[in-house]
């Protein structure tokens, strides 16, 4: 807990430094408004991150009396792993995936696809909300979620920055833009990779110490990844993948980059698990 309020943290501090940075390009006004910028940002990122990436997917707070199962199933696990039950909300679209949000336990939420809901059978279900609810219970859904926001805002940025070497009529900044440019995407990706990958390992096996058994997600992870190949995710941000179980955009060739581990070796790694 203490480790992930740390990193938490360091990336505010992070984000704070790249806005006062580039705000310098443009001298005291610059300064000024790259003030209130990091303040509604660190701001807004602990305390409304959550609300603002469950608008980003559209995602709607569904009842028990909607949804009956799946509060069931969430309710179960999430006595089992001794922590609040989660809001659920449903996210609309024929991708296959769940996110968890929220800065604590007690303000948390699970949110699902349509697709992953028609998907997975009861089991597997059961898996996803073990992996899901253990990132809430280790205290992962805050960071991810400011990675998320802090990943976008530094895209943003360098657009913003892309506009200020257009219209620069000095030749003191260009260096400066320049270089930031060439790093904005180079700090993102190690952003994501440096919380994801592992996060994803811990919550997998907290899950499956939560269920007693590996096989339930293992079997959910197959058929997520064979899904999300054919119905990548249509909409959204791709800052926010590191917060999905499983990468809802399209991956491309290579995984070195990818926010999430080979899904292969989640596979053996809870087959394996005793």
């Amino acid at each position: 807990m203490i480790k992930n309020q740390i990193k938490t943290f360091v990336f505010f501090a992070l984000l704070t430094f790249l806005l006062l940075w580039i705000g310098s390009f443009w001298g005291k006004e610059g300064l000024i408004i790259a003030l209130v910028f990091v303040f509604i940002i660190n701001f807004g990122s602990y305390w409304y991150s959550d609300k603002i990436v469950l608008s980003m997917y559209r995602a709607k707070k569904i009842s028990k009396k909607d949804m009956p199962r799946i509060h069931e199933i969430v309710e179960g696990v999430s006595e089992k792993a001794k922590i609040p039950k989660p809001e659920i909300y449903i996210i609309p679209t024929k991708n296959a995936n769940a996110f968890a949000t929220g800065r604590a336990p007690k303000h948390s939420a699970i949110a699902f696809t349509k697709g992953i809901l028609n998907l997975l059978d009861e089991n597997e279900l059961k898996g996803v909300v073990s992996h899901e609810i253990s990132h809430i219970k280790n205290r992962d859904t805050l960071i991810q979620t400011v990675v998320a926001t802090v990943v976008g805002a530094i895209s943003y940025i360098a657009v913003f920055a892309r506009w200020g070497l257009l219209f620069n009529d000095k030749d003191d900044n260009i260096l400066e833009i320049l270089v930031f440019l060439i790093l904005a995407p180079i700090i993102a990706t190690i952003l994501q990779l440096s919380i994801s990958r592992s996060r994803e390992f811990l919550a997998d096996e907290s899950g499956a110490k939560i269920l007693g058994n590996g096989d339930s997600l293992a079997s959910a992870l197959e058929k997520l990844e064979l899904k999300n190949k054919s119905h990548p995710l249509e909409f959204g941000n791709k800052a926010t993948s590191c917060l999905f179980i499983s990468n809802p955009f399209n991956k491309g060739l290579l995984n070195l980059f990818s926010t999430h581990p080979p899904i292969e070796e989640r596979i053996k790694r809870l087959r394996n698990f005793k």
